[in-house]
């Protein structure tokens, strides 16, 4: 239990996705340059490709996230940051650190996303009438055919969106969403929703 639980919360900087009605997350960086000026617009970059990397990549395919925002511009990336604010800023003439926090427009990042051919499963805000399932199994084949079996009984569309490994993600619809997690409870399944995904691991 703890080994799949740290799975999930695990990752190289804090953030929280879909906080505040989109994603966001918050980067520790400290940057030399030649000057304070160029450490800071580096730092910036730094913190804004971290933050898109891991606050996407639980919707989008991850291999292609990181090479996409390791060719994107900064003119790109740019658009994709609604808001922005910085705490324990240090500056020296040739060294700046901060922690910077920036938010997500998700519907801007949605379009990014399927412009540079990324698979993703990020919903657009107009469309509210589906969730996103994320599952660990110890035993891809059987757990993956249970979950199956589960559905054909509650007569649920599972649509399948993503596998890597032994974690898979699929869309259920949002009037499923009780009686699937009740199903589950009762095969044995451990959950938690968090950020409006619901994470099941057996």
């Amino acid at each position: 239990m703890k080994k799949f639980l740290f799975a999930f919360l695990s990752c190289g900087i804090f953030f929280n996705a879909f906080a505040a009605g989109g994603l966001s997350g918050t980067a520790a960086v400290s940057i030399t340059s030649d000057t304070a000026a160029n450490a800071k617009e580096m730092a910036f970059d730094e913190a804004r490709r971290q933050i898109i990397t891991e606050s996407l990549s639980q919707y989008v395919n991850p291999e292609q996230l990181t090479d996409t925002v390791r060719n994107a511009t900064k003119a790109e990336l740019t658009n994709l940051i609604s808001s922005s604010s910085i705490e324990g800023e240090k500056q020296s003439d040739t060294t700046y650190s901060a922690n910077i926090t920036m938010s997500i427009d998700k519907n801007a990042a949605k379009q990014w996303l399927m412009e540079n051919d990324v698979q993703n499963w990020l919903t657009d805000d107009t469309v509210g009438d589906k969730f996103i399932l994320q599952a660990v199994m110890s035993d891809k084949l059987a757990n993956w055919m249970e979950l199956k079996q589960i559905a054909r009984e509650e007569g649920i569309d599972l649509s399948t969106r993503y596998i890597n490994g032994n974690q898979i993600t699929v869309e259920i619809p949002m009037k499923d969403r009780s009686n699937f997690t009740i199903a589950i409870r009762e095969r044995g399944w451990r959950y938690y929703d968090k950020d409006g995904v619901l994470r099941i691991w057996k």
